[in-house]
């Protein structure tokens, strides 16, 4: 921590010290000024830049905007200059060579719009919009109401081809194996936990959303399902501009966000501060039926959860791009985030005998408290050589992550006269990451080369520890050592690859080789177990393109993946939230590898723009989830005390009876081989001015082909036909309608169809989300009404059949939720494009001829 704070202030140091260094001696300044006008309707055109270029050292000087009389005006020193004046939307006016030695009035200069630009400021303006590729589909956020006041979890839940559970686990087509990238790289930001960290995340933070379903060789090839790309919101607009948004909301949801933007004469500095306090109500149901139950002991179990997530988050990004030169860019960005919260979870077990009479009720209360600090630091040098598209950049990045979860869990039953006994449970986790990368571009004729390389090397530490019969004065109990670990994973990937992409009259294509050597640690520490695991592979990339007509494309794609297990995967224990079912990681669990191939069509009319593709992936060593039974019992008093040995799980009986239910363990295994294949469109439609329509559409197979054998307690060998053929398919679609008075109505609603697997089946899922917004203050300010799941229907139901239980298990994560929000702009026009940031490395357009 100290050292990145260290090279920080150096840079700054630095960048102050060489911004006065670049200073001029003071010399005479003389004003500039003028008026800029629309030239078909003569009215002023605010907010236009104006740029004053020095001829001779080819420094930006000064410039300004002009105010809402169409006026600007500013002050250079006398020399001659290059003055060019841009809007989005209208052509460029440049005055070349002008000589300026006294006050200099422009006059009024009249600018003409540019008819392709315009074409372009149509969909931004109307953002929440679907920005339809041949390599990706662009999701931009911008004005979608239905995530204001909301999570990074909730715009990609929003997003075509990409679901999110009711766990927050991304999938992409029906895919888990997602890699998540912040601004195209693996960032701090997301921690060691995935899902927990996007709920972290305002929505208000995210610009927009890249969904890559086959990267080429120029991205990271982990992620067997493909890569999501969120980019956080970077100003670039001339002068000092921003918005803050203010949230209310029920269930309790108090937000504050804000982003500024200040650019200058050779810098431009940017920031994003936020501040949000929620609570979140959720609840989960559980029915059990024990094939065998033994003497006394419960045949069928009930289990209701209620849980209320609370969190507080502050989330800060700072950031300064440094024009060292007309061609080179240096940016330096510094990002923290601070999370507490807490989750208390009350649980009851209502236990009744084969014929449905109640035996007895448990109360199990978890209270679970989280804390989390994230730090990144990153920096990225940028030079562009003469020829257009030539450049070479360079990125460093440092990342520290610290997530800390602490429980103590008390139980009770209403037949015993035994106290209640308390567990603690501690997961603490510290991530450190570096990254090293460099890329190369060059334009060779109508093709374009590419080389470079990545070092990502990161090592995460989980404390991960259970007390039982904790004495609540001391607040210290027993070790219970089969719950009990230290983890420590190191992971070490250097990467080079190199793509080139032609153009051959209407066919286009991309080849590309990636080569990642990786190099993979996982400790136990405090015993002997320690898994390396050093293994080397080719990713190769093949992307080819027909233009069947000047908007209709037909293309060919093919790419290698991997996806590497972690975390939770890994760790031998990571939950106790109920006895009687658990997660264990596996830390002996390999990568899986997926070939993965696309066929894809794209044809654009005046309203419509439609693109579908067929894809089929073949994946070796596909992680899937087995139910067995652990081996251990949990025990319920229907009257008298026990002794329990925590270890052999051997019970004596003190003056009654009682009864023991077998503890199901859920586990990640390498199964054989997984087939998937689908297909899928997505279209966006404007019938009229007023409405505006996009739809998406996945329909997937899936196979897996294996079986897995385990030991069970008894000593009796158990093989399980894991050999599943399931199809599902689900489809989103989003309504944007504006009514009169200027307010603007959103509707998405989202069908998850039923799926199953070997050991059970999930339901179909229906939800929809609903908003209106109005545009006040002439259009700086604006009003967002909007309810998250209308119905109160967005929850995962999933039945299961093992040999020693059926169990029927509905979870709902969050409950309907209401919020308000106020967004005001100051100096930044509602509809304003900003210029796109270039984000080297996986936040690039692959290149597909032309």
């Amino acid at each position: 921590m100290k050292k990145i704070q260290s090279v920080i202030a150096i840079l700054l140091l630095l960048t102050s010290f060489f911004s006065f260094a670049q200073q001029r001696p003071q010399t005479p300044k003389v004003k500039v000024s003028g008026k800029v006008i629309e030239k078909s309707t003569n009215q002023p055109l605010e907010y236009a830049s104006i740029y004053a270029q020095n001829t001779k050292n080819t420094s930006l000087v000064s410039g300004g905007m002009t105010d809402n009389k169409g006026e600007f005006t500013f002050e250079v020193p006398a020399g001659v200059y290059y003055i060019k004046i841009e809007f989005l939307g209208f052509k460029t006016v440049e005055f070349k060579d002008k000589a300026i030695t006294s006050d200099l009035n422009l006059g009024a200069i009249a600018v003409s719009e540019d008819t392709k630009q315009l074409d372009e400021v149509l969909v931004i303006a109307e953002k929440s919009t679907v920005d339809i590729k041949l390599d990706k589909k662009v999701y931009n956020v911008g004005k979608d109401m239905t995530v204001k006041g909301g999570t990074a979890s909730d715009v990609l839940d929003n997003v075509p081809s990409v679901s999110v559970d009711a766990d927050g686990n991304v999938s992409l087509r029906g895919n888990e194996s997602v890699r998540i990238l912040i601004d195209g790289k693996p960032s701090g930001m997301i921690g060691v936990n995935v899902a927990q960290a996007l709920k972290q995340l305002p929505a208000d933070a995210v610009e927009k959303v890249e969904v890559i379903t086959n990267p080429s060789a120029r991205y990271d090839a982990e992620g067997g399902g493909g890569i999501v790309n969120i980019i956080l919101r970077k100003g670039k607009a001339q002068g000092i501009n921003g918005s803050v948004t203010g949230t209310v909301g029920h269930y309790k949801n108090y937000g504050l966000n804000g982003n500024v933007n200040f650019r200058g004469d050779g810098f431009n500095f940017f920031t994003n501060i936020g501040y949000q306090n929620s609570e979140n109500p959720g609840n989960t149901k559980k029915n059990t039926e024990y094939t065998n139950p033994s003497a006394g002991s419960p045949k069928f179990i009930d289990e209701f959860r209620e849980n209320e997530r609370q969190r507080e988050g502050h989330n800060a990004n700072f950031g300064m791009e440094w024009f060292l030169n007309k061609s080179t860019t240096w940016t330096n960005s510094i990002s923290f985030s601070r999370n507490d919260g807490s989750n208390p979870e009350d649980v009851n077990f209502y236990n009744y005998d084969e014929n449905r009479n109640l035996i007895s009720i448990r109360n199990r209360f978890n209270n679970q408290t989280n804390n989390s600090r994230n730090l990144n630091y990153s920096s990225n040098l940028t030079k562009n050589f003469k020829k257009d598209g030539h450049k070479l950049t360079a990125d460093i990045s440092f990342s520290t992550n610290y997530d800390n979860d602490l429980s103590t869990i008390s139980q009770t039953s209403t037949n015993s006269a035994t106290p209640a006994s308390i567990t603690g449970t501690f997961n603490n986790q510290k991530q450190n990451r570096s990254l090293f990368q460099t890329d190369y571009v060059l334009p060779i004729g109508k093709g374009q080369f590419e080389a470079g390389y990545r070092g990502d090397f990161s090592e995460t530490l989980t404390d991960y520890r259970v007390e039982e019969n904790v004495d609540p004065i001391t607040n210290s109990g027993t070790i219970n050592p089969d719950f009990t670990n230290f983890l420590q994973y190191k992971e070490k990937v250097n990467a080079f690859y190199t793509q080139y992409g032609s153009k051959v009259g209407k066919f286009s294509y991309l080849l590309g080789l990636r080569f990642e050597d990786s190099n993979i640690d996982v400790n136990l520490l405090g015993t002997n177990e320690l898994h390396n695991k050093r293994y080397n592979n080719f990713f190769p990339s093949a992307f080819l393109t027909y233009e069947i007509g000047e908007k209709t494309n037909v293309s060919l794609n093919y790419s290698k993946r991997i996806n590497r297990p972690r975390g939770r995967f890994l760790n031998p224990f990571s939950n106790y939230s109920s006895d009687i079912s658990y997660f264990k990681g596996n830390p002996e669990i390999n990568p899986s590898f997926t070939d993965a191939f696309d066929i894809g069509f794209m044809k654009q009319w005046k309203k419509l723009t439609f693109n579908t593709s067929a894809y089929f992936n073949r994946t070796r060593d596909s992680f899937q989830f087995i139910q067995r039974e652990s081996g251990k019992f949990a025990v319920t008093v229907v009257d008298g005390e026990d002794i329990v040995d925590p270890i052999t799980g051997n019970i004596t009986v003190i003056g009654g009876q009682d009864s023991r239910v077998p503890v199901i363990e859920s586990t990640p295994i390498n199964l054989a081989t997984e087939y998937r294949t689908g297909f899928e469109f997505t279209l966006n439609y404007t019938p009229y001015k007023w409405w505006r329509l996009n739809g998406n559409f996945n329909f997937f197979r899936n196979e897996t082909q294996g079986n897995y054998s385990y030991v069970n307690y008894l000593g009796n060998l158990v093989t399980t036909d894991l050999n599943n053929v399931a199809t599902s398919w689900f489809t989103r679609i989003s309504s944007k309608v504006t009514l009169p008075y200027g307010i603007d109505w959103q509707t998405n609603a989202t069908y998850n169809a039923p799926q199953k697997n070997a050991q059970g089946k999930s339901q179909g899922i229906a939800s929809a989300n609903l908003a209106f917004s109005k545009d006040i203050l002439k259009d700086k300010g604006t009003i967002a009404l909007n309810v998250n799941d209308v119905f109160n229907s967005r929850k995962r139901i999933f039945d299961s059949n093992l040999p020693a239980a059926t169990s029927h298990t509905e979870m709902q994560w969050r409950q309907r939720q209401i919020n308000l929000s106020f967004t005001y702009r100051f100096n930044k026009k509602k509809t304003e494009k900003e210029r796109p940031v270039r984000n080297q490395g996986d936040n690039g357009d692959d290149y597909i001829g032309g």
